[in-house]
């Protein structure tokens, strides 16, 4: 066979592929009346004062580049947003990055902490960008089955993952709360996992994209409360403030790790949006609570979802975070979780996402995303029903 350009391309890239969910959801865009719950984008506007502080960037001229860390006074506002609401201390000057989105956020972190080689724990069920990206590194992933753990991962799980890799475990990568699971880490697991976290020397790079869309008397805590030595936070304001069109991030760690994930983040992509800047000043200052009222519209869907689902015969994990269930298909039904979505959208004109899209631990589930109105959720149970229930 001939060979071609793209047979040269960097073999890291031609062996990754496409984002399951993005292909799912394309490949039923073409069904009549389908009703999505695919992706995780919020239903909601992003609020008119968060608006509003743009449109007054753009009318000052706000509009050349920034620093490349991000404008001083929105790192500052960033400081003082994780202070007050996780109690974490970091310094502006040093300790934090603004980036384009919290995905720029963990390329940048992991291009940054990885060497050819270097094995990484992975925690799966878990969000499809991490392993494309840790293979990018030319690092090695080390999936991790929490699907017998409550969709946690678990110190002993975490301990024997080192022992069975001879203890050469470079870094670990944590998401909560999760996508695609809804589940996030108690304070005492957290506390739990940074003890075998420092007594390796791992290295802890975590996605903590959902932490304002969490449910029940517990708020979020931070692997860096625990281990902020070995931490590297991601978060940014996409999910919080429903501004994931604006693409900021941030990354906060210690100054030294900052220092080399910057040049990393100079020469993507220079510095974020100025105007994305000037909005996110305003969502971290007098935006601070934004998310309280979609937060308890989405605690009211999920209450909603979980019981209906319950009630059909689904298994499925404690959802107290982010705004998706992870459901396991019931007995009887198809359990390939791709022939069952692609049954489901065909018969009830229904999509979600298959649980394989998120690593073969997924295999068996379907993910579920309530960032939708109640009444799409209502049309949607009711199609699951109809459809679970042969009527």
């Amino acid at each position: 066979m001939e060979q071609t350009l793209r047979d040269g391309l960097n073999d890291q890239i031609l062996s990754i592929e496409v984002s399951l969910i993005r292909k799912f959801d394309e490949q039923t865009s073409d069904v009549p009346d389908i009703l999505k719950l695919t992706l995780g984008e919020p239903d909601f506007n992003t609020p008119e004062h968060i608006k509003q502080a743009a449109i007054k960037g753009i009318e000052e001229n706000f509009t050349h580049y920034t620093a490349n860390a991000g404008m001083p006074d929105l790192l500052k506002g960033v400081a003082a947003f994780m202070k007050t609401k996780y109690h974490l201390n970091y310094n502006p000057a040093d300790e934090i990055l603004t980036t384009v989105g919290a995905e720029e956020g963990v390329a940048a972190s992991i291009l940054t902490a990885l060497n050819p080689g270097d094995k990484v724990i992975v925690p799966s069920p878990i969000y499809t960008a991490y392993v494309p990206l840790i293979r990018l590194a030319r690092a090695v992933p080390i999936t991790v089955d929490t699907s017998d753990t409550g969709m946690v991962l678990t110190p002993e799980r975490l301990e024997k993952a080192i022992e069975e890799n001879g203890g050469d475990i470079k870094a670990i990568v944590l998401n909560y709360p999760s996508n695609p699971t809804g589940v996030t880490y108690l304070k005492e697991e957290l506390a739990a996992l940074a003890e075998v976290i420092k007594k390796h020397h791992i290295l802890a790079i975590c996605d903590e994209i959902y932490s304002e869309l969490t449910y029940g008397d517990e708020p979020h805590h931070s692997m860096a409360e625990f281990a902020k030595e070995n931490t590297i936070v991601i978060n940014g304001l996409s999910k919080s403030h429903a501004m994931t069109g604006w693409r900021v991030g941030f990354i906060l760690a210690s100054a030294d790790i900052i220092k080399e994930i910057r040049k990393t983040h100079m020469y993507l992509v220079s510095s974020t949006s100025s105007i994305s800047q000037k909005a996110a000043l305003e969502a971290v200052t007098a935006g601070i609570d934004d998310a309280l009222e979609m937060r308890k519209e989405y605690q009211k869907r999920r209450d909603f979802l979980y019981e209906k689902l319950s009630a059909l015969g689904f298994e499925i994990a404690r959802p107290n975070g982010a705004f998706y269930i992870f459901a396991k298909i019931p007995a009887g039904q198809i359990q390939d979780s791709m022939q069952f979505c692609v049954d489901l959208a065909k018969k009830a004109h229904l999509s979600v996402i298959p649980g394989i899209a998120f690593g073969k631990e997924g295999e068996g589930y379907i993910r579920i995303s309530y960032a939708a109105a109640m009444e799409k959720l209502e049309e949607a149970m009711r199609r699951m029903e109809s459809y679970i229930l042969g009527k």
